[in-house]
């Protein structure tokens, strides 16, 4: 029984050194288990973190996006106003009377007399009858109302088409008609 009694005390320190060994082990399992957890949750949250940002960042996007395609409408749509106003006006002016045409002829030759001395006159066909008087040599052709003024040589040429005045005006002055405009 000696012997059984050894046997017993070496198996239950053996036991013991077993149990003690298997609560190192948990305790350092435990630790492990604990350093990876906050490993895990540091990278979650800094995942969560580079997401958020990405986020923010196409959020951002899309609405300077939105924003820029707004602003291209709203110019899109002035632009086409602003073309419909200078339809307007043009036609406006291509639909004169006939008296008020006559007196812009007039105007137009003798403003121009500044420049050209005696200029030959041509204009629209019809309207020679408006012109007459005001100048002595005036041709008819084909072409939008108003004049055109050249010189006895050729060299001069003035453009008083209405579509050509109405353009350098509205070149001219494009930023107070757009003020009147859109305010």
């Amino acid at each position: 029984m000696a012997l059984d009694k050894v046997v017993g005390d070496i198996l239950e320190g053996a036991k013991m050194d077993a149990d003690k060994s298997i609560a190192i082990a948990e305790d350092e399992k435990s630790v492990i288990l604990k350093l990876a957890d906050d490993n895990i949750a540091a990278k979650q949250k800094e995942r969560d973190k580079e997401l958020q940002d990405a986020l923010r960042r196409l959020r951002q996007q899309e609405i300077s996006s939105a924003e820029l395609e707004a602003k291209r409408i709203v110019l899109n749509a002035k632009k086409e106003m602003l073309d419909k106003s200078f339809q307007a006006t043009l036609r406006e002016l291509n639909a004169l009377d006939k008296e008020t045409r006559a007196e812009l002829y007039g105007k137009i030759i003798k403003d121009s007399q500044t420049v050209i001395s005696n200029p030959k006159v041509y204009c629209p066909r019809g309207d020679k009858p408006l012109v007459a008087g005001k100048a002595d040599n005036v041709t008819e052709m084909d072409m939008e109302p108003g004049l055109i003024l050249e010189s006895g040589s050729g060299d001069i040429r003035l453009d008083y088409r209405f579509r050509a005045l109405l353009e350098s005006i509205w070149e001219k002055e494009l930023k107070n008609i757009s003020a009147v405009l859109f305010g």
